[in-house]
């Protein structure tokens, strides 16, 4: 399994490739024409082999290239993390209307927040690939954040490790606060840069 795996890797790492470039592409254009860019740092990588097997037997699933493609949606990650709030939604139109990105899946998670309180904006793509047999579509998971939100599900992800996915109940109420927090910290920021796109108007 671990040979074929290495054939699938090399897919992986070209739609990877692709998704950064054309990535950079639309940020390096949004820029050109707007003057700024909406974007404050992104991060990228590729799921272990380790964790791609953790997450099929958590599935109940086989261990087979067949079932890595169809059942683990992000063994390609990128994470885009923005200013504001109101740019998020700027990136998230970006990557829709980006005609080599083929996007099939959207969850809102900022207007629906999990339980937890995690707030996020995914999107399920694909990603076309240009191999010696033809083009192929290679699945990627692109989350949209912000600074703030990405902050909290950096501490979330700690402490679900830390306590091996069993985090007591008085942290996960205090996350949960720290969450609505969080939001409305979103917001008063979002309020500061209308205000000053509003000044440099004038």
């Amino acid at each position: 399994m671990e040979e074929n795996f290495d054939e699938l890797l090399l897919k992986y790492t070209a739609a990877l490739k692709t998704l950064e470039t054309q990535i950079s592409i639309l940020l390096q254009d949004f820029e050109y024409k707007n003057n700024y860019n909406p974007v404050e740092h992104i991060k990228t990588r590729i799921k272990s082999y380790d964790s791609i097997v953790k997450k099929l037997k958590k599935k109940g699933y086989s261990i087979t290239t067949k079932n890595i493609e169809n059942h683990v949606h992000d063994v390609i990650g990128m994470r885009i993390v923005c200013s504001f709030l109101s740019d998020v939604y700027k990136v998230v139109r970006l990557i829709e209307n980006c005609g080599q990105i083929e996007v099939h899946q959207q969850k809102d998670y900022i207007t629906n927040p999990k339980d937890s309180g995690y707030t996020s904006y995914h999107l399920l793509v694909y990603i076309p690939v240009n191999l010696l047999d033809g083009i192929i579509l290679v699945e990627a998971e692109i989350q949209v954040r912000t600074i703030a939100m990405d902050f909290w599900a950096s501490l979330e992800h700690k402490l679900s490790y830390k306590f091996q996915g069993n985090v007591p109940k008085e942290i996960k109420d205090y996350l949960y606060k720290c969450a609505t927090d969080i939001h409305t910290l979103d917001q008063k920021m979002l309020n500061i840069n209308k205000k000053m796109q509003e000044i440099n108007k004038d």
